[in-house]
């Protein structure tokens, strides 16, 4: 799961353009609209579509939106558990 979140912090950081932070300055724990980020409603259309094309998983209303994005520990809950289970192919 940690993995997970710092992958999610990275990838935060270069959806967003966010040039003054660093994924490691991301508190897992801190709110993601409103809080110290400055993530508004269009960011958040940013990550969402984000979300779906990295990781499949869909956040198709705004209840759930709320919910997924209150946290990056809330978003990386929430993708593993909706993510599509797909095979582990190497080669």
């Amino acid at each position: 799961m940690q993995q997970l979140i710092d992958e999610l912090k990275t990838k935060i950081v270069d959806t967003l353009y966010l040039e003054d932070i660093t994924p490691g300055e991301i508190d897992e724990k801190a709110p993601l609209v409103g809080g110290d980020l400055g993530i508004d409603s269009i960011d958040i259309l940013e990550l969402v579509m984000m979300v779906e094309q990295d990781y499949g998983v869909v956040i198709d209303n705004k209840e759930v939106g709320e919910k997924v994005f209150a946290s990056v520990a809330a978003l990386a809950e929430y993708i593993r558990d909706n993510r599509p289970q797909t095979a582990d192919i190497t080669g």
